[in-house]
């Protein structure tokens, strides 16, 4: 066997590129929609109506840290427990599962980073129809009625949140099916309610629907021993028409209504080359939903990772401006309300109700539950060149040189799946790459670091030591009938780790050990493909639903597993080095939570310029939900970009929070000069670019892990109330203090953009032009063009020393950029630390507060205590919209002074302060006098 898969592996990957490299374009076919997938098209039928499901108020019971009621079907008479706890830091949590299942339901292990710490509810009132608890904060509450069951969620008189209201609450109850049932045992017996009775005879007489027990898509059959199992809930939020989240979508930020079309879809799924602007499914899936308006933010965390879709409905959708006017004018009392309804395939009801009220609020309340993102290395945040495959280790030198000689920097280098010996991870070709750890030293002595890829599906090999190990210990996935599940992937007939067990998951870390990944050294660092997880030959292109986790099948866990391969994978590459250097994984497939293990990237896209815009509003999706270390393929994966598409690429990518260029096997070669002296130019501005703003981005990246905040952001986050942002997403923010609108239209000549904030002025980074925010104005733009802002009142460290890589800069001086605001001080930050290691969790960093007031700079400690020290210093400040002072003075904190030589350009009212010369961690001030 292990001979025939050695011979037909390369046919396959020939026939793959032929059948891929052909058609550049997405089969639809190839994946369900909702009418093909049994438990959604069996929920959608239901229409909101007055829910069968009554709350039996005897049965509640109320502890110092949860509610528990019973809740009744009363046309089946199969009853379910409702739990509904008061979180810390405002925040409702709603479980719902069944009473007295049949067997236990899948509940999500390792998402949250710990058990939700809960506060006491406080009973309010009670009668016949229901019960006021009060959730702690100012004359907020939850209201449990009765008949029909449904929980709202209010503060004063105010509506924030209603669950069931339209009546779609729905839970297929796990049951024995009829055509196959015996006489359970008489403990068993004892075990089985008088409602679960009551609802199997009830059965008896009931048609078994399509899908309920079998389902067949394609030529692909879905056994479903368990039977229906599928759970729903709607949540009305009344006032909001914008919602954002859910991703991972090719579509816009702000989501739409899918009434007339199929819900967005989460299963996480090997798309090829994905269409643009539509609900289908990607490699990734977060559930997680935030509702805005001026006056809040909420979310909905849906908390369960079997196949989920999301429809969304409003009252204000389709309705134009003039429509809306017309309303007022003629006063109509309609409030606007947004409807979304969660259907799931298996699993219980486990939804966290976030209440805000601010954007960062929910941040921060998301961040408690799921955790922050991974502070990365300073490194990863540079500019990363890849392709599918660099081609041995020549070719991988000639590259790294072709950078040195077009002093373009860069800092890591990846290989993708060629540069095994036959697509078996761990492994290296012994003729391609015959000495890696050679080429590894070659661009460890330049500062440089490499990616290579090791995916989840292993190669069923006698003769493979991978595979060996992961068979004997019983650590694959298995297939309904108990054997191991194997399916083709890129090495052939392949294996697929069970990766949702923890010894499984602590073997495959201590693989990354230096003695088990030979070839491998300390700049080696890996990225995860292929994770949702892909099987070429199975339904939807992913594993079937069928196949066994130990206790659990696979519809259960699925949009987990991508999260447990990088999980695993971050851990490995922590231990090798005793736990001392931070990991840099990247991941295709995500979760909720995955944000705590490294980096995503948008998959498979296209040298076109929709899937240049479409990057914006996905990578600002998955920042809201807690994913910010994510970017595109530069230039895009399938296809050949223009000239003029790449550069544009380049300027993008350059301000996005992962920065890789990246391409197709069959794709013309495309390293940053090769597309003539101007284009290479042009290139190379946009990276170096990059690498000045680096002690801004990785400042960027300590506030995230702190905080949960996203690093790329939309308008509205920080301007909240200013309606006009809530659905701009061809523009963003980069922290608070820099606003990016990037030129993604071919042969553009200028961008229309808005500048947000009515008391807020912004600078033109490259010509330091002023202009006022709160309105719309048009930029006209070249080739050399990237529109950049930086929002008066802040301030703005800058490396202006670009060189190779972000390690041969890391002693460099700082430039920092002052963008007066008169209205206001402005205020920055500058952390340092040694940009690689653990260290940092013992204070051992530098976080200083910089503000400028009254004509006074001033860096102030952040981390009185801290153990770190750095040799940078400051060799210059700018100071934008400044007036000439007649004296400029260095004070250090020991009671030294002396003079500091400036330039003041009046045409652009900038002050320029030549060396000051002070160290970057230590405490002074400057004063204009």
């Amino acid at each position: 066997m292990a001979a025939f898969t050695e011979r037909m592996a390369p046919v396959l990957a020939i026939l793959l590129a032929l059948c891929l490299g052909g058609t550049w374009a997405v089969d639809r076919g190839n994946f369900k929609t909702c009418d093909q997938s049994a438990f959604c098209k069996r929920q959608r039928a239901l229409k909101p109506a007055e829910s069968p499901y009554r709350a039996l108020l005897e049965t509640m019971e109320l502890t110092n840290t949860r509610l528990t009621l019973q809740l009744i079907n009363d046309n089946n008479k199969v009853r379910l427990l409702l739990e509904l706890y008061r979180l810390q830091g405002n925040m409702t949590r709603v479980k719902i599962n069944e009473l007295k299942p049949l067997k236990p339901r899948y509940e999500v292990p390792d998402v949250l980073i710990k058990e939700p710490s809960t506060e006491p509810l406080a009973l309010l009132s009670q009668d016949e129809n229901g019960v006021v608890l009060s959730l702690g904060a100012v004359s907020q509450r939850v209201i449990v009625s009765a008949r029909p069951f449904r929980l709202d969620i209010m503060e004063g008189h105010d509506v924030l949140m209603s669950l069931n209201s339209r009546g779609l609450l729905a839970f297929e109850h796990l049951r024995m099916r009829k055509d196959t049932q015996t006489e359970p045992d008489a403990e068993k017996k004892e075990e089985v309610d008088s409602a679960t009775q009551a609802e199997a005879a009830k059965e008896e007489d009931d048609k078994i629907e399509d899908g309920m027990w079998e389902e067949t898509f394609k030529s692909h059959t879905d056994t479903k021993p368990n039977g229906p199992s599928a759970i729903s809930l709607d949540f009305s939020l009344p006032g909001v028409e914008h919602v954002y989240g859910i991703p991972e979508h090719a579509d816009n930020l702000k989501l739409k209504t899918t009434e007339n079309g199929d819900p967005y879809r989460l299963y996480n799924l090997d798309v090829f080359q994905y269409e643009l602007y539509n609900p289908m499914a990607l490699y990734g899936a977060v559930p997680v939903m935030l509702a805005h308006n001026t006056q809040r933010t909420t979310g909905i965390f849906w908390l369960n990772a079997a196949e989920t879709w999301v429809d969304i409905s409003s009252n204000t959708a389709g309705k134009t401006v003039f429509g809306k006017m017309l309303d007022y004018v003629q006063g109509s009392s309609e409030k606007p309300q947004t409807d979304v309804r969660w259907i799931s395939e298996s699993g219980i009801i486990d939804v966290f109700i976030m209440l805000g009220p601010t954007p960062r609020d929910v941040f921060s309340q998301y961040a408690s539950l799921t955790g922050t993102q991974a502070f990365p290395p300073i490194s990863a945040l540079g500019y990363h060149q890849c392709r599918w495959n660099y081609n041995d280790q020549e070719d991988v030198q000639n590259v790294d040189a072709g950078f040195d000689e077009h002093d373009i920097p860069y800092d890591f280098i990846w290989l993708d799946i060629e540069h095994t010996d036959g697509k078996r991870y761990f492994t290296w070709d012994a003729h391609k790459f015959a000495n890696p750890k050679a080429m590894l030293q070659g661009i460890m002595d330049k500062k440089r670091k490499m990616v290579a890829i090791v995916d989840p599906h292993i190669k069923v090999d006698s003769n493979y030591k991978i595979h060996n190990e992961i068979q004997s210990k019983e650590f694959y996935i298995k297939n309904k009938d108990g054997g191991d599940y194997e399916g083709w992937c890129w090495p052939g007939s392949a294996g697929y780790p069970d990766f949702t067990r923890a010894d499984m998951r602590a073997w495959w870390a201590s693989m990354f050990a230096y003695d088990q990944y030979e070839g491998s050294m300390e700049n080696l660092y890996t990225w995860n493909d292929m994770n949702e997880p892909s099987v070429f030959n199975g339904p939807e292109v992913t594993m079937h639903k069928d196949a066994v986790h130990g206790a659990w099948e696979h519809r259960d866990v699925h949009n987990l597993y991508g999260l447990y391969v990088q999980m695993a994978t971050a851990e490995g590459l922590i231990q090798r080095s005793g736990g001392v250097e931070r990991p840099f994984v990247l991941t295709r497939a995500f979760f909720a939570g995955s944000q705590r293990f490294g980096a995503v990237w948008t998959g498979d896209n296209a040298a076109e310029w929709d899937h240049l815009k479409i990057s914006i509003p996905m990578c600002l999706s998955l920042g809201l939900v807690g994913i910010s270390f994510c970017g595109a393929d530069v230039g895009g994966f399938f296809k050949s970009p223009s000239p003029e598409l790449l550069v544009r690429w380049y300027q993008t990518g350059a301000y996005q929070p992962f920065f890789r260029a990246h391409a197709h096997l069959d794709t013309p070669r495309r390293e940053p000069w090769l597309f003539g002296p101007e284009n290479t130019a042009l290139i190379r501005e946009v990276v170096r670019q990059r690498y000045t703003l680096l002690p801004y981005w990785y400042q960027q990246f300590y506030h995230a892990y702190q905080t949960g905040e996203p690093i790329m952001r939309p308008l509205w986050v920080e301007y909240p109330q200013d309606s006009a942002t809530f659905a701009i997403d061809d523009e963003f923010l980069i922290g608070k203090d820099l606003l990016v609108h990037p030129v993604t239209e071919e042969g553009a000549r200028g961008v229309t953009a808005y500048l947000p904030g009515k008391d807020e002025l912004w600078f033109d980074v490259h010509t330091f032009q002023k202009h006022n925010g709160a309105q719309i104005f048009y930029i006209p733009v070249t080739m050399s063009s990237i529109p950049v802002f930086q929002r008066g009142g802040s301030i703005i460290p800058r490396k202006l020393r670009v060189r190779r890589s972000s390690s041969c800069m890391e002693n460099d001086p700082y430039t920092l950029y002052i963008a007066l605001n008169q209205q206001r001080a402005a205020e920055g930050e500058l952390y340092i630390d040694d940009g690689h290691t653990f260290n940092y969790e013992k204070r051992e960093y530098i976080h200083r507060r910089l503000t400028f007031s009254n004509n006074v700079l001033s860096s102030v400690n952040l981390n009185p205590g801290g153990k770190f020290t750095t040799v940078s210093w400051v060799e210059r400040i700018i100071i934008i919209g400044a007036s000439k002072p007649s004296k400029v003075a260095l004070k250090m904190a020991d009671g030294q002074e002396s003079t500091i030589e400036f330039d003041f350009d009046a045409s652009m009212s900038v002050l320029t302060l030549r060396k000051p010369g002070m160290n970057a961690g230590e405490d002074w001030k400057v004063v204009l006098q």
